[in-house]
């Protein structure tokens, strides 16, 4: 059975990914949870007991050790049916919607890093922030309208999905606005059982980070904590 490392549920949108895919798509694995402590530094010092890289997510099937949520997803899609779309321009059209999540939308992520369990008003969304919401309600509304959704490509979750999982966390924990149909899907995406269950699990965690916290409290007005108290 493969062994996927993780950190925080409330915090790891890079975790969330490739857990999110296997659990949709039933393919059995073996959760190791090891949450960020203190600085980054102490957090880099302790993934790298297990990675070299000294960040998750990796992915171990025996011997094998895969690290990086996009060489995991890759991984997985040689070995299991339904990672990526089946239809040949599908698929392509998923990988670099992917591909361009995994190195872009630089602003979205650094200004509203995951935090399931909190709600914050961004007061006002600066160029940069604006210019990847708009990019992503396009990228959004194209893949559904050119491949029928109900998902990104096609009628059936895969790992293009995956991918953008975290933002449908930023857009509940920071009230995001974007178009109605760009809308509809992250509330699909929040409505998954697995999304759900990863977000139960996120509630109850105790730990706090102080950077991922400081992070947080940068981006805006601080409205509701709705985790279990530390």
């Amino acid at each position: 059975m493969y062994e996927l490392c993780i950190a925080n549920k409330n915090y790891s949108s890079w975790s969330l990914r490739p857990w999110v895919l296997l659990r949709a798509l039933d393919i059995p694995f073996a959760e190791r949870l090891v949450p960020f402590t203190g600085g980054s530094g102490e957090s880099w010092d302790a993934f790298r007991a297990f990675l070299p890289t000294g960040k998750v997510p990796c992915l171990r099937d025996g011997e094998v050790t895969v690290w990086d949520s996009l060489a995991i997803v890759e991984y997985l899609a040689e070995r299991h049916p339904g990672v990526w779309p089946a239809d040949a321009f599908a698929r392509a059209w998923a990988r670099c919607a992917a591909a361009e999540m995994h190195a872009g939308f630089a602003a979205l992520r650094g200004s509203c890093t995951m935090n399931c369990g909190v709600r914050v008003r961004v007061e006002a969304p600066d160029a940069a922030l604006r210019r990847d919401l708009a990019r992503l309600d396009e990228l959004w509304n194209e893949g559904l309208a050119r491949f029928g959704g109900p998902f990104l490509a096609g009628n059936a979750f895969s790992a293009v999905d995956a991918f953008y999982a975290p933002v449908a966390f930023r857009i509940q924990s920071y009230g995001l606005r974007l178009g109605d149909a760009a809308m509809a899907y992250a509330q699909r995406l929040l409505d998954l059982p697995a999304m759900r269950e990863w977000y139960a699990a996120a509630l109850v965690e105790s730990w706090r980070d102080p950077e991922h916290e400081d992070e947080v409290r940068r981006a805006g007005t601080w409205l509701q904590d709705l985790r279990r108290a530390g």
